[in-house]
């Protein structure tokens, strides 16, 4: 496949890809679609971090937008192509930062308030990260991640369904960061051979 027309499918993918990635990362901000919980700061780290906005979604979009203008045109030159490696790299460790950090996300679980007596502690309830906690109890607890254990996700008591927003964006943007960086790999791979031999519009 030529370097433009490699260009024109992998730029546009990685726009809607990034963009994706932002909506994603913001929504997580809002559970429920509630900002009360933003004012009062009671949002987890992970998803104060915004890994989808500035990862998953500025770093992406930046290669993204050079790639598709570079796709279009009807002649490039090795210089262009050199520009959408380095860019494409730098999505590439955008959307590698995006995935580690929904991965932590999504293995500590959310900031919820929850009554701590049902993990056998004396506290009451408190706002925390009762699935991290109930990992630090032991081996056993480790065992039972929450992900597979649905049952123990009713834990928290508030904001309403937040255990099933945050598995599921997370999850999309680990799936989405997963896209990205395959995308970004096959366009460093097109850049190189742009920056080799040329383009081969025309040809």
């Amino acid at each position: 496949m030529c370097v433009g027309k490699c260009s024109r499918i992998v730029g546009p993918c990685l726009l809607v890809l990034g963009t994706l990635s932002v909506a994603a990362s913001i929504l997580l901000l809002f559970p429920g679609g509630a900002s009360k919980y933003l004012r009062e700061g009671r949002i987890s780290s992970h998803a104060k971090a915004v890994p989808g906005v500035w990862g998953g979604g500025i770093a992406v979009l930046l290669a993204a937008t050079h790639i598709t203008a570079l796709g279009w045109q009807r002649s490039g030159t090795r210089h262009k192509a050199f520009i959408s490696v380095v860019l494409s790299k730098l999505a590439l460790l955008g959307a590698a930062a995006c995935f580690v950090l929904s991965g932590v996300g999504l293995t500590n679980g959310p900031l919820c308030f929850y009554n701590t007596t049902e993990l056998g502690l004396r506290h009451g309830a408190l706002w925390g990260y009762p699935f991290l906690d109930a990992i630090d109890q032991g081996p056993d607890a480790r065992a039972d991640n929450y992900l597979y254990n649905r049952r123990t996700w009713s834990i928290c008591l508030e904001p309403e369904g937040i255990v099933t927003w945050h598995v599921v964006l997370f999850s999309l943007l680990l799936l989405i960061s997963v896209a990205e960086m395959v995308l970004a790999l096959l366009q460093i791979l097109n850049g190189c051979l742009g920056c080799l031999c040329g383009f081969c519009e025309g040809k």
